[in-house]
């Protein structure tokens, strides 16, 4: 049975209200089958009110240009020291060599991200490095759409160069970086950050960056990393952060957030402290479920593109999400290693047809978009509407 405060608080959002931290958490603690999916019906009915039920996907290519990184968080099987056994560092031939592969099979997007590289510098800095590589690709195919470099990469330039992070973002942005990603966020908890990422920046760091991003104008994205050791009352802080930069963000005319996606913790691979402190190496399908269904509830008046990870869920896994708030797919992606290096089993590439599949099997249409979810029309095919 559905509780008569359960059932107010999915009226309450069905009628247009955001739901408050404490409404949220109470969403996520339950465990009845039928109130579950009648928060799961609320997720997918707001979905459709607010973007549709046209599924997208953007044909893209991720780039890790290297995994050496100076960080050394809890649940990252990609990063190595220089000298270690499977560390690698492409240079810039390298780069464009996977970027003309890309674009010949239809790309739109690079997602570059990479490990701190302490080396990583051209003329003594870290910023003439990153600019190096985004010269490079923008030379080569100035339409490319360039989605590069996190908050965290943004701090460590700024660190390395005595920089102002609106100096860094600046000059990002100037150099040909169209847009930036919004991982590196995990759970927007210091207590959590403390035991999974030390090293990284904490939580009002990440917010600061992206906010000096939305004022220059910069999209980003939004993440969580979850199902590791953060609480309800946790996941929910993190959403409530998120739902709050992107109101300033609207109030002053800033695009800010393109999309929010769910990310579980895959820790198959992972170090071995927080495995065994998570006590299982792949995702729970029924939470990333629950959370995703929350995720739209809480975020979806503000940030309306909802993405889960079909790396981490599995293509079956994601083609369910979009019944649960999802409105999105996610990429092509061609190449993937911090995931996948993890222990996820969803694959390291997914062709377009298989994506159109998964989408045409909930007898939804699909649509090819941008980074930032304008839609793009197949070359090869005159519409992608299913009958």
């Amino acid at each position: 049975m559905i509780t008569k405060t359960v059932d107010a608080i999915l009226d309450h959002a069905l009628a247009g209200y955001d739901i408050s931290e404490a409404e949220g958490i109470l969403l996520l603690q339950q465990k009845d089958a039928d109130i579950i999916d009648a928060i799961r019906s609320t997720a997918d009915e707001l979905r459709h009110r607010q973007v549709g039920d046209t599924v997208t996907y953007v044909i893209n290519r991720n780039i890790n240009f290297t995994n050496i990184c100076e960080q050394h968080c809890s649940f990252c099987a990609f990063r190595r020291d220089e000298g270690e056994t499977g560390a690698y560092w492409l240079d810039l031939n390298q780069i464009l060599e996977k970027t003309t592969d890309a674009v010949q099979r239809g790309a739109t997007e690079i997602c570059m991200q990479g490990g701190l590289n302490p080396k990583a510098k051209l003329n003594g800095t870290s910023l003439d490095y990153y600019l190096n590589i985004i010269k490079g690709i923008k030379n080569a195919f100035p339409e490319l759409h360039l989605h590069a470099f996190s908050p965290q990469e943004v701090q460590f330039i700024a660190r390395e160069d005595g920089l102002t992070y609106a100096e860094v973002i600046a000059a990002l942005q100037d150099g040909g970086v169209d847009s930036m990603p919004g991982t590196a966020a995990e759970v927007l908890d210091n207590e959590i950050r403390r035991v999974i990422c030390p090293e990284k920046i904490d939580s009002a760091t990440w917010l600061e960056i992206i906010g000096v991003a939305h004022k220059l104008g910069l999209p980003t994205t939004s993440t969580m990393l979850s199902g590791h050791i953060e609480t309800p009352e946790q996941q929910i802080k993190h959403f409530s952060l998120l739902r709050k930069l992107q109101q300033t963000a609207k109030e002053k005319g800033f695009i800010g957030f393109t999309e929010f996606i769910l990310l579980p913790f895959v820790g198959q691979e992972a170090p071995k402290p927080l495995r065994r402190r998570v006590g299982r190496d792949q995702p729970v399908l029924s939470d990333a479920l629950l959370l995703t269904a929350v995720a739209r509830i809480f975020l979806g008046n503000w940030i309306i593109n909802h993405q889960p990870s079909w790396v981490k869920l599995g293509l079956a896994g994601a083609t369910t999400a979009l019944t649960w708030g999802c409105n999105d797919i996610g990429g092509t992606l061609m190449e993937e290693h911090i995931t996948t290096m993890a222990g996820a089993q969803g694959g390291t590439c997914m062709e377009v047809s298989t994506l159109q599949a998964a989408i045409s099997s909930l007898g939804r249409n699909y649509q090819q978009r941008d980074t930032v979810y304008g839609s793009i029309m197949s070359k090869a095919e005159d519409s992608w509407a299913i009958d």
